[in-house]
């Protein structure tokens, strides 16, 4: 499991439960730059993101495993999947795609990571900055307490780095690469626009399968763990049995 950029691996938490009472094993990564990871890595490229995965998946001795990742975490996935279809069984995109992002969204997603108010004095306080309810409580969950407050456990111009490879590059070569099964789970209200949809689905009819969750957002795995543990058991037991 990889969570998505400035996450952590606690963010799926509910949804490792859900899966474990299913009888799966379930390891969730703290990625490079984020929790307990290594705070400031030299290599920030899309390549380590992937290199990382691959390695857990040896030294955990993980035999073709299930990737499920969101946002950041799910492009990795994808990332993983294109370059090592033969050592991944499947893999599970939450509001993650292959297309291009765009200058102006790296500047606005820098903007709001240099923005935050730290130390947060409280966690209430964290919570209700980071977005309130659900989503607030799992973004607050990552903050650790140092130097008279709550902070995050990454430095925002590391995750800066690490997004602007995707800047003006988009990822149709990889996606179309991929030979082993895709689950995309999209909020309504998420960041995958529908023409980039629309061009996964025509590259990999046979292979992709998705999902879209009403009244949800970029955060659907922190909104609705239970509806996402549905649609992940079901591919689980049904459409990645087909390929296997």
């Amino acid at each position: 499991m990889l969570h998505g950029l400035a996450g952590h691996a606690g963010e799926w938490d509910t949804l490792a439960r859900l899966l474990r009472a299913d009888g799966h094993r379930v390891v969730a990564l703290d990625q490079r730059g984020h929790g307990a990871s290594e705070r400031r890595p030299k290599d920030v490229s899309r390549a380590a993101y992937v290199a990382d995965v691959i390695e857990v998946c040896e030294q955990l001795g993980l035999d073709r495993p299930v990737l499920v990742g969101q946002s950041y975490g799910g492009h990795a996935a994808l990332l993983a999947a294109a370059a090592h279809s033969d050592r991944i069984s499947a893999a599970v995109l939450v509001e993650a795609g292959p297309g291009a992002g765009s200058p102006e969204t790296l500047a606005e997603v820098g903007g709001w990571l240099r923005a935050w108010p730290v130390p947060f004095p409280t966690r209430e306080a964290a919570v209700a900055y980071l977005g309130g309810g659900p989503v607030g409580e799992g973004w607050a969950d990552g903050l650790e307490e140092r130097d008279g407050g709550l902070r995050p456990r990454f430095d925002p111009e590391v995750l800066i780095a690490s997004l602007a490879e995707n800047t003006g590059r988009a990822w149709w070569e990889e996606w179309a690469a991929i030979d082993v099964p895709v689950l995309a789970v999209l909020g309504q209200n998420g960041i995958i626009p529908g023409d980039e949809y629309a061009e996964m689905a025509r590259r990999q009819p046979e292979r992709l399968r998705a999902v879209c969750v009403p009244g949800t957002g970029h955060d659907l795995h922190l909104e609705r763990p239970d509806v996402l543990h549905s649609l992940v058991a079901e591919f689980l037991g049904q459409f990645l049995d087909s390929f296997l």
